[in-house]
């Protein structure tokens, strides 16, 4: 069974990278999570969903989502978006002219497609452009591999993020989630 698909308990859910999101979400009082749908975050949003402590919904795109995540800031709720790399693709725009002059403390979980088997040529161009574009802006980011450095690197970017009111992206490696799995 594919790791997106995998059916979760509560001892699986709070060992699994998306059990980790989840708790350390809470730990850090962010209940408002927009996001657009990707198969890869799919265990991540059904327990979002199924969770009464968050306020979850899909947005149509990206930049809806990071509006949404940007007047909550300002209206004192705490929040984060979820996305693929190909919605990261579209918010270069949002992010240079809201987010990072505005500092808001903008949390985006990216799951990672283009790399590691990735069948789309278009996925492979564009994340080949996420991380220049996120140090172009001078954006905090950090690339997760694997599950025993996992709460630790979301714990502490979700906290530096809040105490610098400045934006950081966490990337999901395909090492870390199993990726999108095609069946044939």
């Amino acid at each position: 069974m594919a790791v997106a698909e995998e059916k979760t308990s509560p001892e699986t859910t709070e060992k699994s990278w998306h059990g980790i999101v989840l708790q350390t979400l809470k730990r850090n009082d962010i209940r408002l999570v927009p996001y657009v749908p990707d198969r890869v975050l799919t265990p991540l949003i059904k327990n979002l969903h199924a969770d009464p402590f968050f306020t979850t919904f899909a947005t149509a795109r990206e930049e809806e989502a990071v509006g949404i995540v940007s007047g909550a800031w300002m209206g004192g709720l705490r929040s984060a978006v979820l996305m693929q790399t190909s919605g990261f693709a579209t918010l270069a725009n949002v992010l240079a002219s809201l987010a990072i002059p505005y500092q808001i403390p903008l949390i985006m979980f990216v799951s990672e497609r283009g790399t590691l088997g990735e069948f789309n040529y278009g996925q492979s161009l564009v994340c080949r452009t996420m991380r220049p574009v996120l140090d172009s802006l001078a954006m905090e980011h950090h690339t997760a591999t694997r599950l025993d450095e996992f709460e630790f690197i979301v714990d502490r970017s979700i906290k530096q993020a809040l105490t610098t009111q400045a934006p950081v992206a966490l990337i999901l490696s395909p090492l870390l989630t199993g990726g999108k799995v095609f069946d044939k």
